[in-house]
């Protein structure tokens, strides 16, 4: 990552954020305005870079399946999703805890509550899908979901790659209330009526074309 800052004489410098500078800290300022390295996943959590390997093909694919039954919902309801997007294009800034979280997927039902063209400081999403896999498990299950709660994230959906199950999260007096999903059932949502994924279609086997 490349952020321009001020020094102490008036002039702007860069900072070069690489794989090296895993575990070091940095303010959500400066590790917004970066620009990230390629080959590398950077996230901010509570104000310590972790740099992770790009995730699996695994990974990609279920993601695939999860953001193309979005957007199939959005064309059959073009009113109802202001904006969905993965990692690359929405990020989650929650300055309470120092950290920005690059979601797998973000649906934003509101519109942005400011004309800024980088509204991430005041917009949260109201679903956030993660894919849980091996690397990524200790930050999907214990470490964001405290920090999407605060935010006032309505539903969080962790889909777990080696359980097969998706466990859907939604509010409840001021908690996580968890509802675990597998085998053949459907997730689906209220916020979104008419969504409807089959689990079985999330975790379907692909195998090679002989």
């Amino acid at each position: 990552m490349v952020a321009v800052i001020e020094t102490k004489r008036g002039k702007s410098r860069a900072i070069q954020i690489s794989p090296a500078d895993h575990g070091k800290r940095m303010s959500l300022g400066d590790f917004d305005r970066a620009i990230a390295a390629e080959g590398h996943h950077y996230e901010l959590n509570k104000g310590v870079i972790e740099v992770s390997d790009i995730p699996s093909i695994l990974h990609a694919v279920v993601l695939r399946t999860i953001r193309l039954a979005f957007s199939s919902f959005e064309n059959d309801n073009p009113d109802v999703i202001h904006f969905s997007g993965g990692g690359g294009e929405a990020k989650v800034l929650i300055g309470a805890f120092g950290s920005e979280r690059h979601p797998d997927w973000a649906v934003y039902i509101s519109p942005p509550p400011t004309d800024d063209p980088q509204p991430w400081n005041e917009w949260v999403p109201e679903i956030v899908v993660e894919v849980v896999s091996e690397s990524s498990r200790l930050r999907d299950y214990e470490e964001k979901p405290p920090e999407y709660l605060a935010l006032g994230v309505k539903e969080l959906w962790l889909v777990d790659l080696e359980k097969k199950v998706v466990i859907r999260k939604t509010r409840w007096r001021g908690l996580w209330k968890d509802n675990v999903l597998k085998g053949s059932q459907t997730i689906s949502t209220t916020l979104l009526p008419g969504l409807a994924i089959p689990l079985k279609t999330i975790f379907a086997t692909r195998k090679k074309k002989k």
